[in-house]
């Protein structure tokens, strides 16, 4: 079967006004559908039709020759990933069960505190230079260290040694044409609103708790 473009999980009216239906339009309907419709043109005829996005990316990651097989792969995951992470009723602190509250007790003890949290990833989307990625990740650090990161890709890049783990909680879109029809060049007040109004907790704390699994086997 060749790749296909996935459904938004909401309505493309869901998330305004930090995020317009018209965004969604370009944005879903046209930049994630090409990444779609190039990996599908690159792949057709080969085995790499019948790997997994996953597989084509840590295969392809770091060949120059496989530069725009990688590119189109990564970005067709980096959205899908994307559009999990926010949510009509996100926004705001983690909050809603024991698991929520084990994520919130991780970012108190990664960064101070939700606020301390939210400064630092404001501050590594806005000091992103060009195009890219924020990622909220766990495991990325060293064991004496917090469990949980903010880290920065250019492109199309991905933390790939925390994709193959399962340690990607969350992400944001700082490409402009996430944010330039609602906002112009106003990327703080995107990263901002966004975080305020769309991030997905639920989604974020579902990661979480799987990679947390995954470290309880790996240690017994």
């Amino acid at each position: 079967m060749p790749f296909q473009l996935p459904n938004l999980p909401y309505p493309a009216t869901a998330l305004a006004p930090t995020m317009s239906e018209e965004t969604f339009s370009y944005h879903h309907g046209k930049h994630h559908a090409a990444y779609i419709k190039n990996l599908n043109r690159m792949t057709e005829g080969t085995e790499l039709a019948n790997q997994s996005l996953e597989q084509i990316i840590t295969e392809s990651a770091g060949e120059a020759s496989k530069q725009g097989l990688f590119n189109n792969a990564a970005q067709a995951w980096n959205h899908d990933f994307f559009w999990k992470s926010m949510s009509p009723d996100g926004g705001g602190e983690p909050a809603g069960g024991v698991l929520a509250d084990a994520l919130a007790d991780e970012i108190a003890a990664s960064f101070g505190s939700y606020d301390g949290f939210r400064e630092e990833f404001c501050k590594a989307a806005a000091g992103l230079f060009g195009s890219g990625w924020v990622w909220l990740a766990a495991g990325a650090e060293a064991a004496e260290t917090p469990k949980l990161s903010i880290l920065t890709t250019s492109n199309a890049d991905i933390p790939l040694t925390e994709l193959r783990s399962g340690g990607l909680l969350l992400t944001l879109d700082v490409w402009e044409h996430a944010y330039y029809l609602d906002f112009q060049n106003d990327r703080p007040s995107y990263i901002a609103r966004w975080l305020d109004n769309l991030l997905n907790w639920e989604f974020a704390t579902e990661n979480y708790e799987m990679f947390s699994k995954q470290q309880s086997r790996v240690e017994i």
